[in-house]
């Protein structure tokens, strides 16, 4: 892959069935108080970090929507809703909690598993070759610095791919909500809130 520009990429803030341990694919729930908070915090981020008019790309689900509304205050975007930056789609398994699939599929979800490997076995999913085909897509067309709002699994692929490592590594990527990930000439940098 060609070099990128830098990228700020964000995940949307805690969401109610976050909270509640359910999965949520391409279904959506709403924000939660800590989930607005933590949109709060990526905005003093990334007045901290200069990404003032930059081009922002946000996945069309409502909880990355409202997280980039937050988010942007005062750094006056150009927004573009960009459906390749959706959430991995999960098929039967969208909408149901997380200990409920462990219990019915323990293999997947054991310890020495591939961390996160489970989203690839979704009954009817679209799984990471899919999502990796559209991020690749995605990439390949940035011609400027930019923030990315999106989702946990599609921005710890997207960061895979931004840095050259293989997408069976997504597993072993740092994820978060609150946090921006700055990827740029080939290294990621995690920007957090202050303790």
């Amino acid at each position: 892959m060609r070099d990128l520009p830098e990228l700020l990429i964000l995940r949307h803030g805690e969401t109610a069935w976050n909270r509640a341990g359910r999965l949520q694919g391409r279904f959506d729930s709403p924000l939660t108080e800590a989930g607005r908070a933590q949109a709060a915090a990526q905005n003093r981020l990334l007045h901290e970090a200069g990404a003032f008019g930059r081009a922002w790309h946000v996945s069309p689900q409502r909880r990355a929507r409202e997280t980039a509304r937050i988010a942007a205050k005062g750094l006056a975007p150009v927004m573009h809703s960009d459906p390749r930056l959706a959430e991995i789609g999960l098929g039967d398994w969208a909408g149901r909690p997380r200990a409920e699939l462990a219990a019915a599929h323990p293999a997947l979800f054991a310890p020495e598993a591939s961390p996160l490997g489970w989203y690839d076995h979704a009954p009817g999913g679209e799984g990471l070759a899919a999502l990796a085909e559209r991020l690749t897509d995605f990439l390949e067309g940035l011609r400027a610095p930019s923030v990315v709002v999106t989702h946990g699994i599609t921005s710890r692929v997207l960061r895979c791919l931004a840095l050259g490592r293989p997408v069976a590594d997504f597993g072993d990527m740092p994820g978060g909500q609150g946090v921006i990930y700055r990827v740029a000439e080939g290294r990621q940098e995690r920007l957090a809130p202050a303790p």
